[in-house]
């Protein structure tokens, strides 16, 4: 099964993680598919603290990939929880107003929080 997860990186007590969709069965640092995003816990007022590329979520959760419960809180506490419930409510007819806004939000690609 294909997750998306972690993979810590970064030196000792200076912690750096790629959001990574890999097989479940791969080490946590070891071979993974496509890196999605990263996540910089220490990253000062001048660096960006998270990104990922929502459209590459997407196509990956489409495909029946499953988030790891820290990268859907990471994704939901910054803002990016769009998709979340999107994935596990059924798909509802939009109105035309709604599918204009959600195609707006698509073409950004990637969430990035400062």
């Amino acid at each position: 099964m294909v997750v998306i997860r972690l993979a810590r990186g970064g030196a000792k007590k200076r912690p750096f993680f790629t959001i990574v969709a890999t097989d479940s069965r791969n080490a946590r640092d070891g071979r993974f598919v496509e890196k999605v995003g990263f996540y910089n816990p220490k990253a000062t007022e001048s660096e960006t603290r998270f990104r990922i590329a929502m459209d590459r979520l997407a196509h990956w959760r489409s495909v029946g990939a499953q988030v790891s419960p820290t990268v859907a809180r990471l994704i939901k506490s910054f803002g990016a929880s769009a998709l979340g419930s999107a994935a596990t409510a059924p798909a509802q007819p939009k109105s035309a107003d709604a599918a204009a806004a959600a195609s707006g939000a698509q073409q950004a690609g990637a969430a990035e929080v400062v």
